[in-house]
């Protein structure tokens, strides 16, 4: 059967094929997301003020709607790449919507800031431990991402690698935003980015590897 045939095949048996399919990604997700956690409190946990900071401080909620605007958004786009029948097209767009939402933020943080005191925020205390330990809480969610997307056919091996490796590098900033002390977007922009950036790069390089069929 040619592929084109076996897509259409496929295609047309969507509705039983996409529940089971969702379902894989979303518990691959979970799992990848448990281990990465378990891993995060065993070795770093939460940093001591997490309450009273987001309570208190707009910039440490900041972190966590900017993650967010990454893990989300890539993971709605992993569970459509799973399918055979899902073309990206427009729906790409919305992971513009993370990028946005820090220039905000960095717009915002210069505005408040004396232009002094901007490079010390952006350097911050933890910067090296940051471009450390987010790639290494991406692998264990990059990899069940990977494993899911096998039991499904997509057909864009390459965006699917690179969005799964968004989505991990997503979760991995999340917890990892639990314990950094450096909450300035700034930091972000210059740390976090590092990570996240990294870690897309590898899943578009193992996508077409792992994800070919």
């Amino acid at each position: 059967m040619r592929t084109e045939d076996l897509i259409n095949a496929m295609s047309a048996d969507a509705k039983s094929v996409a529940p089971p399919i969702a379902r894989t990604v979303a518990m691959a997700v979970g799992v990848g997301t448990l281990i990465s956690a378990l891993l995060f409190l065993w070795v770093l946990g939460i940093r001591d003020n997490f309450l009273e900071s987001l309570t208190t401080s707009m910039r440490f909620v900041f972190k966590f709607v900017l993650t967010l605007s990454v893990a989300i958004p890539a993971f709605v786009l992993v569970r459509g790449l799973a399918r055979p029948d899902f073309t990206p097209g427009k729906s790409l767009w919305w992971l513009a919507l993370a990028p946005v939402v820090l220039l905000a933020g960095v717009a915002f943080e210069l505005l408040s800031l004396p232009a002094d005191a901007w490079r010390a925020n952006m350097v911050g205390h933890n910067s090296m431990y940051c471009l450390i330990v987010i790639p290494l809480l991406s692998l264990a969610p990059l990899a069940a991402v990977l494993y899911a997307l096998r039991n499904g056919a997509t057909t864009h091996p390459a965006i699917a690698g690179a969005v799964g490796g968004l989505l991990s590098a997503g979760i991995a900033a999340t917890l990892y935003a639990a314990h950094c002390p450096d909450d300035s977007p700034l930091f972000l922009a210059a740390w976090y980015t590092i990570g996240v950036i990294l870690m897309t790069g590898i899943g578009a390089l193992l996508g077409p590897r792992v994800l070919r069929w």
